[in-house]
């Protein structure tokens, strides 16, 4: 009974972990390091409906993922909604304008090193992490949806997609929501 217990124990703390940190949650400062510029901090969008994407520049699924995101900032754009890329793949800085011009997106996207986009995500470096990751954030700066470390084709389902961003779109900046300061 014991080893029972144990093991149903490991299980669920493994599987807590694969799925990332607690949501919602206060969303961490995030600085964004675009090819021969200024680096972009995540904190300058405040007050925007954010969709912060986690990608290897050569990830055919990442790189469809950009396209939408390039098509939500023509839809929802006016409204508040800001798309930001983060690239973390090997030599991700030097294959951040090739993925650019590939994508088409016209909106930030840069690279930073592996253990920063970990650490933000509130994921173990030594989970197996499928990308894209996505998180969500309100305008208040809280995480609200984030994409499980193992994958999800329904999170980054078109429709799934634009019904969260719409969600946060109708809220206003200063509304008070329940945050949780828990990570796993």
């Amino acid at each position: 009974m014991r080893v029972f217990l144990l093991l149903a124990f490991v299980v669920l703390q493994v599987s807590g972990t694969a799925f990332g940190a607690d949501v919602p949650r206060k969303s961490p400062e995030f600085a964004i390091l675009p090819p021969g510029g200024r680096q972009y901090l995540l904190s300058q969008y405040r007050g925007d409906v954010v969709a912060l994407e986690f990608a290897f520049t050569t990830c055919p699924h990442c790189q469809h993922s950009a396209r939408l995101l390039s098509q939500f900032k023509k839809d929802y754009g006016a409204k508040g909604f800001q798309p930001l890329i983060v690239a973390f793949n090997p030599m991700a800085g030097m294959l951040v304008p090739e993925f650019v011009s590939m994508t088409g997106a016209d909106f930030p996207v840069g690279a930073s090193p592996r253990e920063t986009v970990l650490q933000y995500l509130g994921v173990p470096d030594n989970l197996r992490l499928v990308v894209p990751q996505m998180v969500l954030i309100d305008r208040n700066g809280n995480i609200r949806y984030q994409s499980p470390a193992d994958g999800s084709d329904k999170f980054f389902d078109e429709r799934v997609l634009r019904t969260r961003i719409e969600e946060l779109l109708k809220e206003r900046a200063g509304a008070v929501r329940p945050v949780s300061s828990k990570r796993k």
